[in-house]
């Protein structure tokens, strides 16, 4: 899941990424609604939390210019130091999912995002599966047959299976796992990712799963179900 942060306050914003990458999510950050509306051309995401109080526009007329971006359905989560009723009313009315004030908690913050990236028409789903394999993408929890034996996947590897479940047994492509997993300024080398499906490969044999990822060779990847039972 990829989550773009729009909040001027440098701090504020840095508290808000460091949080949301650690439970799990990729996170690019924009300052300003210039710049946060340069990235939602050319990024996709999952979620927007946006402050209104922005330097160069007002957060309103950004909710608005999303509609003509990639990102036109984009949940939008509105983060806020206006408290009248009428600027709520008109938040929601705009297009936007929910409404937070300031000052909040991290933790009520990561809840409401995951609780409107679960509504009906989004893409998240609490559970996932492929053949034997159970997978939660909030706790990061791989199980097999049932078992309440758990494996617990590290960040960017939970991501990687989120990806490749959701779209299984079709290919993901290799660089769109680069934009998906890695925020925008963040560096990549050269053979992150091949490290990355190689660690997740060996998880899943590991775990028993009756799932392998597939190179397809100058494209990318994709988990297919196998049958183990010969």
């Amino acid at each position: 899941m990829k989550v773009l942060v729009v909040e001027d306050h440098r701090t504020l914003r840095g508290l808000l990424i460091e949080h949301l990458v650690q439970a799990g999510f990729a996170v690019d950050g924009a300052e300003d609604g210039r710049t946060a509306q340069a990235l939602l051309e050319v990024g996709s995401y999952d979620a927007m939390i946006l402050d209104l109080g922005l330097p160069d526009m007002d957060g309103m007329s950004l909710l608005a210019m999303r509609q003509h971006s990639a990102n036109a359905d984009l949940p939008c989560i509105i983060l806020t130091a206006r408290d009248a009723l009428q600027s709520r009313v008109n938040g929601l009315n705009a297009g936007a999912d929910d409404y937070i004030l300031k000052p909040f908690d991290m933790q009520e913050l990561e809840a409401r995002l995951r609780a409107v990236l679960r509504r009906p028409g989004s893409r998240v789903s609490t559970l996932l599966r492929c053949n034997n394999l159970a997978f939660e993408p909030e706790t990061r929890h791989l199980s097999v047959d049932g078992n309440t034996r758990i494996t617990v996947l590290a960040r960017r590897e939970a991501m990687l299976l989120e990806e490749m479940l959701r779209i299984a047994p079709r290919i993901v492509i290799k660089e769109q796992l680069e934009e998906r997993l890695y925020a925008f300024n963040e560096p990549v080398t050269l053979n992150a990712i091949e490290a990355l499906v190689s660690r997740l490969r060996r998880k899943l044999s590991e775990a028993g799963a009756h799932s392998r990822i597939e190179t397809v060779r100058g494209l990318g990847y994709r988990l297919l179900s196998v049958d183990n039972r010969a």
